[in-house]
């Protein structure tokens, strides 16, 4: 018996000291509801300082045109959430304080309980905040030249070219395509929209346009494809950044390069660009005045871009420059005036928008001008050797 006395009061002992803290505690959510109320407020400032300190960190990333990470604004919903949930609390804690020496012990109670698991809840969410290693990260540039361009004008002869690049482009055959034409006939513009198109149908990965011109800086040209790829180079000599750069494209299945007027052979592996057996999915789409380049960088497809028809002109010119048909006197002028922009797009273009609304004796001095101006020769196509066009 005295054996089984020991074991009851162990027992005993052990179960009240096991309900000793629930017990207190539940006496604790009656009689110390202002003790939850202090903690309650104090994490509802820190979580709010958490909350403001990095709202004010994602304003400052998105003024700089940065992505803000998932997470950061996963976070920030849900404490904005957490924090209207607070104000309706706080209205009931607001409430409930009178009741400390209230009978309504059951309301106090369950309010106590509720500011607990709350406080619990807001720290939690406070100590995540401290947990992300960056609020944001740069987002790609928007690649401005292949937006939609009211400068793309629709000709038989744009429309062929273009018709011929596309076909080109799906070719498994072809890898180096060659766009010619005179200077002002609106081969950049072209492939332009060769571009854009390219993307929009999703034919390539990745397009990638850097202009070359007669006297190429090759760092320049790394410089606009790396940021185009936000990729950030961490050598300076052209030949690391070029590694650099061949790393970078080789990760892209399906790429198009195009090399905006190339005046001689271009060096592909001196920039960065893997092209052929280096990289299978890397097609390059080049513009140049001279047909030869076409021969040196060994084009398999080589596009012809003609200077505008007559009527195509006419039209092009009538549209820029605001002519009516009822405007008799002024049309016989400004014919003459097109005519002198030898059918190139951006000549045409340009000076009837120039002369928009402009009266008819400054037409005549604008015609005047032009046929007085200075002119030069340019190499053109097999078909026409030279032709003329203004300096």
């Amino acid at each position: 018996m005295a054996i089984e006395s020991v074991v009851v009061e162990s027992l005993v002992s052990k179960i009240s000291e096991l309900l000793a803290g629930p017990v207190i505690k539940q006496f604790c959510y009656m009689f110390c509801f202002n003790n939850f109320v202090q903690e309650f407020n104090e994490q509802v400032v820190s979580l709010a300082l958490a909350l403001y300190r990095l709202q004010d960190t994602v304003d400052v990333a998105k003024r700089n045109v940065e992505v803000i990470e998932i997470d950061v604004n996963t976070w920030l919903e849900e404490a904005k959430n957490e924090m209207e949930c607070v104000n309706r609390l706080e209205k009931e804690g607001k409430n409930g304080k009178c009741l400390t020496w209230c009978p309504n012990w059951i309301r106090l109670f369950k309010l106590s309980k509720a500011l607990e698991k709350k406080t619990e809840t807001l720290r939690k969410l406070e100590e995540k905040s401290k947990e992300f290693q960056k609020v944001s990260h740069k987002a790609p540039l928007q690649d401005i030249e292949f937006l939609p361009s009211k400068e793309f004008t629709t000709s038989e002869s744009s429309k062929e070219a273009f018709e011929q690049i596309m076909k080109a482009l799906k070719a498994d055959n072809v890898n180096m395509i060659g766009l010619y034409g005179m200077g002002g006939v609106g081969k950049t513009t072209l492939v332009r929209e060769v571009g854009r198109r390219a993307k929009e149908s999703q034919l390539f990965d990745v397009v990638l346009l850097a202009t070359v011109s007669q006297n190429p800086n090759v760092m320049y040209i790394q410089d606009r494809m790396a940021e185009s790829l936000g990729l950030d180079f961490d050598v300076k000599t052209i030949e690391g950044r070029a590694g650099r750069l061949w790393q970078r494209l080789e990760t892209v299945k399906k790429l198009l390069v195009i090399l905006d007027d190339v005046w001689k052979d271009v060096n592909l592996k001196e920039i960065g660009i893997p092209f052929g057996d280096d990289h299978r999915g890397c097609k390059v789409l080049l513009t140049t005045r001279r047909r030869g380049i076409c021969s040196d960088m060994e084009c398999q497809q080589r596009v012809l871009l003609r200077i505008l028809s007559k009527n195509e002109a006419w039209a092009l010119f009538k549209i820029n420059a605001g002519l009516r048909d009822e405007d008799f006197n002024l049309n016989t002028m400004a014919n003459k005036v097109a005519r002198e922009c030898q059918g190139l797009p951006i000549a045409l273009v340009t000076v009837g928008r120039a002369l928009r609304g402009k009266s008819v004796i400054e037409w005549e001095v604008a015609s005047t001008e032009l046929k007085n101006s200075e002119f030069q020769h340019m190499e053109q196509n097999g078909e026409e050797k030279k032709c003329i066009c203004m300096s």
